[in-house]
């Protein structure tokens, strides 16, 4: 049962409640318009910066009919008076029927969900997880390819600190994907996921040639390089422009090839590439709203 369950990692749900997930988000993208949730109140924390992300999540509580309180800038709150996250939690837990949360320390989102009298919904903790991230971009991959079975997933960019892929392949780990990992050596997978997929016997490649996968691939999945994430700026800068897109590379790669992208993306996908019907990373960032939807609506019983 979905309903009164955080969502703070992408394995917190199974794989019939990720399909429901994705079942709801078609449901909500034929109709969006349905205040399900009115007389709710929903409060979104963001500790840590955000566009898409945020935004999606308040307008898919405002088209639920919910109401929304909190915060999208942490200096204006107690924890610039030395608040602790404990007693953040505890206090919105009292006004609110659901959490929603983004903050920069890995397991933060856990710890929130352990204090609250509510369900809390992970926005992104650190290099962690993005586990709605992940439901929108499988809701990408199914309407593009029309299943989610034995794709052939090339990620490329931050293997190391992007928490996107990261939650990425253990949700897909339960379709038999084929994972091709491209990065430098600075940002290889963790060697906790790779352990992962090997426990679960699925077939990956890692790569440091972006060129050597671009024509198997049916998602290829461009990240960032995030600054945020690097101690040594002198490291970020020497690995920041390693992969670019451009749309002349797509010329021989499979027709049914759909390009993501978690977004913002910075210069990893040249402009040129935006006009390829092959490029869906803006159709994907819509698909975050319904996904969305889908999320709360299912954890608070109404769907």
């Amino acid at each position: 049962m979905i309903k009164n369950k955080s969502l703070v990692s992408i394995t917190d749900f199974t794989k019939d409640e990720i399909l429901r997930i994705l079942e709801l988000a078609a449901d909500f993208e034929k109709n969006p318009h349905q205040p399900l949730l009115q007389g709710h109140i929903i409060a979104s924390l963001f500790f840590e910066p955000s566009t898409r992300t945020r935004l999606s999540f308040e307008t898919a509580m405002n088209r639920l009919g919910a109401r929304v309180i909190g915060f999208s800038d942490v200096n204006a709150t107690s924890t610039t008076k030395g608040e602790t996250l404990k007693d953040t939690i505890k206090m919105v837990s009292n006004y609110a029927d659901l959490i929603v949360m983004r903050h920069p320390l890995e397991g933060a989102a856990r710890y929130a969900s352990e204090q609250s009298r509510v369900p809390v919904v992970n926005a992104g903790d650190g290099a962690n997880q993005h586990p709605s991230q992940t439901l929108l971009d499988m809701y990408s991959m199914m309407k593009t390819q029309g299943h989610l079975d034995h794709l052939k997933i090339a990620m490329v960019g931050d293997m190391k600190y992007g928490r996107t892929v990261h939650s990425l392949i253990q949700a897909m780990a339960d379709f038999e994907p084929t994972f091709y990992f491209v990065s430098p050596d600075e940002l290889k997978m963790p060697d906790e996921y790779k352990e992962f997929l090997d426990h679960r016997g699925i077939k990956y490649e890692e790569h440091k040639d972006m060129n050597a996968v671009l024509n198997e691939a049916d998602i290829l999945y461009m990240t960032r390089v995030q600054k945020e994430r690097f101690a040594d700026l002198m490291e970020y800068e020497r690995v920041k422009n390693t992969y670019v897109l451009r749309n002349e590379m797509l010329a021989n790669t499979k027709d049914n090839l759909k390009i993501l992208h978690p977004l913002p993306r910075v210069n990893e996908i040249s402009e040129d590439v935006d006009a390829n019907p092959k490029a869906y990373y803006f159709q994907q960032a819509e698909n975050g709203m319904y996904t969305r939807m889908a999320i709360i609506a299912a954890i608070m019983g109404v769907k």
